[in-house]
């Protein structure tokens, strides 16, 4: 928009055009996109099986880097299109505040000048014969005259006021469209890409600035409508409602919003959280060591494992969350689980955060879980869920003492809204859905079997390596009798922390006659020797679990590590852990079998 603006000027941008502008931007961000799949989907795995060599290999780093290029390409692109959207619903909406204001005062009979004044008739007044005077302008922001051309005051006349507040209304509209006009213009400009092939982590950041510029701008036109607060059925019902234009335009706009939203399809949550890697890439590329170099580590292997060949059995990767808030946030299924008859959820524990052990050590237990599960029923999906800030410290007790229950109590929370989502997206009709949960994972799983309604579509709940998990008894974890099950290694330590009282009662008895006293005075404080830190040993005869085998696992003595609290996935260390969890989570139960109570 040229010069001054004016109400005439206003009504006259063609909103067509703009969105015009915005499907043009848009068929070249789906080009992009397709592009990049073809290349990802069908070139690249192509050339994988059927050719070898020096060459291959550079043609696939070739190819890569293309494909990298398109993604930025969609993502630039799609933010181009938002931004045109936006600007055309911004206009359109000042366009109608004056169109109505027109509308009013030609219903008044009063006029509205090119420069925006209002002028107005006279009008009787309560006395015969002494009408009130009009044929007065008026502008914006001024107040109606009182006073007679003889100095005299005089009472107003009501169209004064009305004219004061038409003359206002278009003028505000005017003004807002010609800010809107600056900013879009702003942001308009900033989104381009640079003179060259390569795009780096730094051209990744760039583009997380452009995308928070036009959020900013889109705000009305898109995140106001995000059902930030609503249940997971009914943001499913609303990304079902909306446009396939919509769907792209908050997927280019918010893929960090959408891939975290609990309630949308797996499928697009994957799609929006590759994406939104990428800008975390380059968000964290700039910042210093650390925190952040430690989850640049992990997103980088995260994509790193995205982009591998699928060999023969391999479960394909889904990212059905991904964050750097907190400890760092990642949900990674192996299988879909929209699509999939049996779905698994794992939830780590003690120590774990967003770095390279959770890539080594979670996702592996996710994917040899998932690949076991798929060996009894191919329909399946298994998910390595790090949705909450477990436990930092090196010292368990600790970390236990400081955490206490709070952490698992949001975590438990964040879970049961994760689980709901999985429900509701599910393809099949009614699937077998298991939780589980690991160390200080299983407090999280208690608390959320606790939440009102129980863990949402939960048919088995598994608990390893547990200090404890908030309930005292089987039957409170909101499952049918005989779907709580739990392995205990004989030397898991973390499974035989005492409870609190208990280990208050040993620290005093030391202090008080050494080893022996302490020894007298805890078990004196724990009489059934069934207590653990966070309730009754789950392993005990006491809680009502049914406990099936696992291997002992080295000592501390021996490793000097928790080895044992950590092999229950392993199918090579703990075989018949791993298995018993591998049945139960393909919904066959009645196969695992059980062993003495502690």
């Amino acid at each position: 928009m040229k010069g001054v603006l004016t109400w005439s000027a206003l009504l006259a941008v063609p909103c067509g055009e703009l969105d015009c502008a915005a499907d043009g931007w848009g068929r070249l961000s789906h080009r992009a996109d397709a592009a990049r799949d073809r290349i990802d989907q069908q070139i690249l795995t192509g050339l994988r099986e059927t050719q070898e060599g020096e060459a291959v290999d550079a043609a696939l780093a070739r190819l890569r880097r293309l494909a990298r290029n398109f993604q930025y390409a969609y993502t630039e692109t799609g933010l181009v299109r938002t931004a045109l959207n936006s600007l055309a619903h911004e206009v359109r909406t000042h366009q109608k505040s004056v169109r109505e204001a027109l509308g009013e005062a030609e219903s008044l009979k009063f006029t509205v000048h090119a420069n925006g004044s209002v002028s107005y008739p006279a009008r009787e007044g309560l006395i015969a014969d002494n009408p009130l005077p009009g044929g007065k302008t008026v502008d914006a922001g001024g107040f109606p005259d009182l006073m007679s051309p003889s100095g005299t005051l005089t009472p107003p006349n009501p169209h004064a006021a009305a004219a004061q507040d038409i003359a206002d209304r278009i003028a505000r509209a005017v003004a807002l469209a010609a800010d809107a006009d600056v900013r879009y213009a702003s942001i308009l400009r900033e989104l381009k890409a640079e003179d060259s092939l390569d795009v780096p982590d730094s051209t990744w950041t760039d583009a997380a600035a452009d995308m928070a510029s036009v959020r900013e701008a889109a705000r009305a036109y898109l995140n106001d409508h995000i059902p930030y607060q609503a249940s997971a059925a009914e943001r499913k019902k609303w990304w079902a409602g909306l446009s396939q234009e919509l769907r792209d335009e908050y997927l280019a706009t918010y893929p960090d919003i959408i891939g975290n939203l609990d309630g949308i399809p797996a499928l697009v949550r994957d799609a929006a959280n590759r994406d939104s890697l990428q800008l975390l890439i380059g968000k964290l590329a700039v910042l210093d060591g650390g925190e952040a170099a430690e989850k640049l580590e992990a997103l980088r292997l995260i994509d790193q494992q995205l982009q591998a060949p699928l060999k023969p059995g391999d479960p394909p990767m889904y990212l059905l969350g991904i964050g750097d808030e907190g400890n760092g946030r990642a949900i990674v299924a192996y299988g879909n689980p929209d699509a999939s008859k049996n779905v698994a959820a794992y939830v780590p524990g003690l120590n774990t955060s967003l770095d390279a052990e959770f890539i080594s050590n979670d996702l592996k237990r996710a994917r040899d879980m998932a690949i076991a599960v798929r060996n009894i029923d191919k329909s399946s999906s298994a998910i390595a869920w790090l949705g909450y800030d477990a436990p930092q410290a090196p010292d368990m007790l600790a970390s236990f003492d400081v955490a206490g229950s709070g952490r698992a109590n949001e975590g438990g929370r964040s879970f049961g809204d994760f689980m709901e989502g999985m429900s509701v997206t599910s393809g099949g009709e009614d699937p077998h859905i298991t939780a589980i949960g690991h160390s200080y994972g299983s407090v999280a799983v208690g608390s959320a079997a606790q939440q009102r309604g129980g863990i949402p579509g939960v048919d088995d709940i598994v608990i390893v390596g547990s200090p404890g998990i908030g309930v005292d008894h089987a039957q409170d974890l909101g499952v049918e009798a005989g779907h709580v099950f739990v392995g205990a290694a004989k030397n898991d330590v973390v499974t035989k922390s005492p409870s609190k009282v208990q280990a208050a009662a040993n620290a005093v008895g030391f202090v008080l006659g050494g080893p022996e006293l302490s020894r007298v005075m805890g078990d004196i404080a724990d009489p059934g020797g069934d207590d653990v830190w966070f309730g009754k040993d789950p392993a005990s005869e006491a809680f009502g679990a049914r406990r099936f085998p696992v291997a002992d696992g080295p000592t501390l003595v021996q490793d000097w590590s928790f080895g044992a609290h950590s092999q229950y996935f392993d199918p090579e260390l703990d075989p018949a852990s791993a298995g018993s969890i591998a049945l139960i989570a393909a919904g066959q139960s009645k196969r695992v079998k059980v062993e003495e109570f502690r």
